[in-house]
């Protein structure tokens, strides 16, 4: 015990001898790789650390000040809390904001960058906010202008990914910065196109399906690099989000991959898809923590989207087919890690989460492969090597 009190004193010290912009750039990554999954030791520890070093210093963490957040307004449909890695092609990641910000601000546009945060600032401190969107409109248009040529060219490629490494250690922040490019540039339209959906949708069918999809078909016609964006849009306005898939696959008759990959929005599928890794990561954080009940309501959500893709697609050996079982394969390693270290502290008792009633779709064929799978498991640990 002693010596793991020293241990957290000599990280504090540590901790305290950064400049506070480093640190600031340390808890980023470290949270980045915490939104990944990653498991790293004393990492919830260092989190915290860092966040108490800020905090009493009187500083944030957040590198964006209130002229970056209005300059990022548009984004802000489409942005999620997870890292870089894991935002599709229709999400930009919330935590690659700070280093975009950081290279616009102070690598590629510094004077016009403190020009508009110096004045963009002033009108915030007066609740001027008309000013300060129109600050924010102008700046953007100026980076926009920037971006066009400097996104488009070898050289200049190699310059953004260069400068986004002294800021993160993300290569999939370089995507982020593209996304956050297309998004500015189709922020108008994606404006009317979220301002002509429901505020909400119960269900992704007959009436409301005719007229999302016009809408879809309307967008994709103009503005092409929009309809991912689009996409997400819809998938947050969706009482089922899993519902997204019927973009894809209520558009033609046969339940065959090549079919539905031919159709324009079939890359609603793979945003499904996405859909049961995040919850496998929340999984994850549910079973870490010992809060069953919350992992057991998240699983279900898992068997759920499971059964739509299965029940509206012919998946067989499939891309998508393969995804979906590595995804459920990572599912299940979860759990059966959990089962493990629940037996090891109250016996041979069968777990909750084990319940056939959480995944009733599951074919016979697919039950007895579960079982075998288990069953070897189990012959593992009892035999010799």
């Amino acid at each position: 015990m002693a010596q793991s009190e020293s241990a957290s004193d000599q990280l504090k010290q540590y901790l305290a001898q950064l400049a506070p912009q480093v640190r600031g750039r340390l808890l980023a990554e470290l949270e980045r790789l915490h939104l990944e999954g990653e498991d790293l030791p004393r990492l919830e520890e260092l989190i915290a650390s860092l966040r108490a070093e800020l905090i009493a210093a009187g500083q944030s963490h957040d590198r964006l000040g209130n002229s970056g957040r209005y300059f990022f307004q548009p984004l802000e449909p489409v942005l999620v809390d997870r890292a870089p890695e894991r935002a599709n092609s229709g999400q930009i990641a919330r935590g690659s904001l700070a280093p975009i910000w950081d290279i616009l601000a102070e690598e590629l546009l510094t004077t016009m960058a403190r020009e508009y945060i110096e004045k963009a600032d002033k009108a915030i401190s007066v609740n001027n906010r008309p000013e300060a969107d129109k600050l924010a409109s102008a700046f953007r248009k100026k980076v926009l202008g920037y971006l066009q040529g400097t996104i488009r060219s070898a050289d200049g490629v190699a310059i953004l990914r260069q400068s986004l490494k002294k800021y993160t250690s993300s290569p999939a922040a370089f995507d982020d910065l593209a996304k956050t490019f297309t998004v500015l540039q189709q922020s108008e339209a994606l404006a009317a196109f979220a301002a002509a959906l429901p505020a909400k949708i119960k269900k992704l069918e007959g009436q409301a399906f005719t007229k999302v999809l016009q809408q879809l078909n309307a967008l994709k016609a103009k503005n092409g690099d929009a309809v991912p964006f689009a996409l997400t849009i819809i998938a947050r306005r969706l009482d089922t989000p899993w519902q997204l898939v019927h973009l894809a696959t209520k558009t033609v008759e046969s339940k065959a991959p090549e079919a539905i990959s031919a159709t324009p929005f079939a890359i609603a599928v793979s945003m499904t898809l996405d859909q049961i890794d995040e919850k496998q990561l929340l999984l994850r954080v549910a079973l870490r923590n010992n809060r069953i009940v919350i992992a057991k309501g998240i699983l279900r959500e898992i068997y759920a989207i499971e059964k739509a893709l299965k029940s509206r697609i012919e998946l067989g050996n499939s891309d998508w087919g393969n995804r979906l079982r590595d995804s459920m394969a990572a599912v299940a390693a979860a759990l059966d890690a959990e089962v493990e270290r629940s037996r090891a502290h109250v016996g041979g008792l069968s777990h909750v989460l084990e319940s056939s009633a959480l995944r009733p779709m599951l074919s016979l064929k697919e039950r007895l492969g579960e079982a075998v799978r288990k069953g070897r498991d189990v012959l593992a640990d009892i035999l010799p090597a």
